[in-house]
């Protein structure tokens, strides 16, 4: 296939909720499906592996020394993603085999931050099956902060693919413009943005994105029903009490450079939505706007990136 063609896998699936490893074939299962139909870049959904806290929402999640709510975020933490250990050199080995590019939305609970705090994580592993970014979610949204972690800059990275320059970003932080820049300036013409799962949150801001930055953009959405809820999940009745039939109905769907939908949002399907995207398209689109480039004043307004990853202690030797 020609270099300035790229055939994207959008995986919209649910997870086996709060379960990592069960998660963990289900994803692994996708990539597979997804190189077998041809697929040279697969996305999940925000914190796929192992779910989303939708808990936070549906119960007194804010209720102080609380044990129920204690024991739900404990499940959460230990079904966490320590990359450090190994814990994805089973998709870096596939996407190597399978020469597939991935984006992952995962819960990282890194030992460099301690190793006991959760970050909303966006992880890249490139087609030789090498992890080349770790990009931590930067402002968790409203009661996601009852849970996740504020990160850092060190993930707004952009990566080549054959002909493009992808970025992502995790949801909401979708809505930062100063965050959006970042990757615009590092040349991204193929922008990521994951969601756990709304055709709310895409219908909208992936067509705005694409007609500010003249890019293509994928959105890639979770799936969540009441039915997804395992039954050994800590505390389920209290989940399930006041918990709607559907908390994520989909919504994966790709614009064009020219804010127009190459695929319209897809809601309640399950499975892989496929697609083949032409690089000559973000060409012709920057001819009359270029939001980094010949649209822009660097000597008016600049923008001042720290990538430097966050610790807490620092050791001289």
């Amino acid at each position: 296939m020609s270099e300035s063609l790229l055939t994207v896998a959008l995986a919209q699936i649910s997870p086996v909720w709060l379960d990592k490893a069960a998660t963990l074939e289900k994803i692994k299962a996708a990539i597979l499906e997804a190189a077998l139909s041809g697929g040279e870049l697969i996305i999940f959904g925000e914190g796929l592996l192992p779910g989303y806290p939708w808990w936070l929402s549906i119960t007194p999640a804010s209720a102080w020394d609380n044990r129920i709510q204690k024991e739900i975020h404990a499940h959460y933490a230990r079904n966490a993603i320590q990359i450090e250990k190994g814990e994805l050199q089973a998709v870096q080995e596939l996407a190597k085999k399978h020469h597939i590019a991935v984006y992952l939305g995962l819960i990282e609970r890194p030992s460099d931050r301690g190793g006991h705090s959760l970050y909303c994580t966006l992880v890249y592993i490139d087609q030789q099956g090498e992890i080349r970014s770790i990009h931590r979610k930067l402002q968790p949204t409203y009661d996601e902060r009852l849970t996740w972690s504020p990160g850092d800059g060190h993930g707004l990275q952009v990566h080549p693919l054959k002909a493009f320059t992808v970025g992502g970003l995790n949801c909401w932080e979708n809505w930062m413009p100063l965050a959006r820049t970042a990757l615009y300036g590092q040349g991204e013409n193929l922008h990521v943005a994951v969601w756990p799962g709304a055709v709310r949150n895409t219908e909208n801001i992936t067509r705005m994105i694409a007609q500010e930055s003249r890019s293509f953009v994928i959105s890639v959405s979770g799936l969540m029903r009441k039915s997804d809820f395992p039954a050994h999940t800590p505390h389920l009745d209290v989940i399930l009490e006041n918990c709607p039939e559907v908390l994520a109905d989909g919504g994966s769907c790709i614009a064009g450079p020219d804010g127009k939908w190459v695929l319209e949002p897809v809601a309640h399907s399950e499975g892989l939505l496929i697609q083949t995207l032409d690089f000559n398209r973000v060409l012709e689109e920057r001819q009359n706007f270029d939001p980094v480039g010949h649209y822009s004043r660097p000597d008016v307004l600049q923008l001042k990136v720290n990538q430097e990853r966050q610790r807490s202690v620092l050791f001289n030797e």
